[in-house]
């Protein structure tokens, strides 16, 4: 049976620009890593145990998707960090608030969440686990 997500593809149209949104603004790390046919190298953001794999929207990396288009992804990361302290951070790089901070249901519980737009226009849910965080 399933049991994780070991990583996701998200494809963009200027791969310097997200890498630039997720690591600085987002706090991810930057991991180069060889594809073990030896195709050329590969870059992907991590957080915690996650992987998030970049491919350009120009040339992606094979096999992918049926339409690798940029900007078609909804994702959800959770924080530790209080939302009023994402809201501050995103005002000082200049990134907008799209919606929030609103009440959600994750996948373990109730959130709260705040919602901002990467360089592709992929829509980012940052979110707070609230205190009775079990499946209902």
């Amino acid at each position: 049976m399933i049991t994780a997500i070991d990583h996701i593809v998200l494809t963009s149209a200027d791969v310097d620009k997200t890498v630039s949104f997720y690591c600085d603004v987002l706090g991810m790390e930057l991991q180069v890593f060889a594809p073990p046919d030896g195709s050329p190298a590969r870059r992907a953001l991590c957080f915690g145990n996650q992987k998030i794999n970049i491919h350009a929207e120009s040339a992606p990396y094979v096999p992918h998707a049926r339409q690798p288009i940029s900007g078609a992804v909804d994702l959800c990361l959770l924080s530790d960090l209080p939302l009023a302290a994402w809201q501050e951070r995103f005002a000082a790089q200049g990134v907008p608030l799209e919606h929030g901070p609103v009440a959600k249901t994750g996948a373990m519980g109730p959130l709260m969440s705040v919602y901002v737009r990467d360089p592709d226009g992929n829509l980012i849910e940052i979110s707070n686990q609230l205190a009775t965080n079990r499946r209902g």
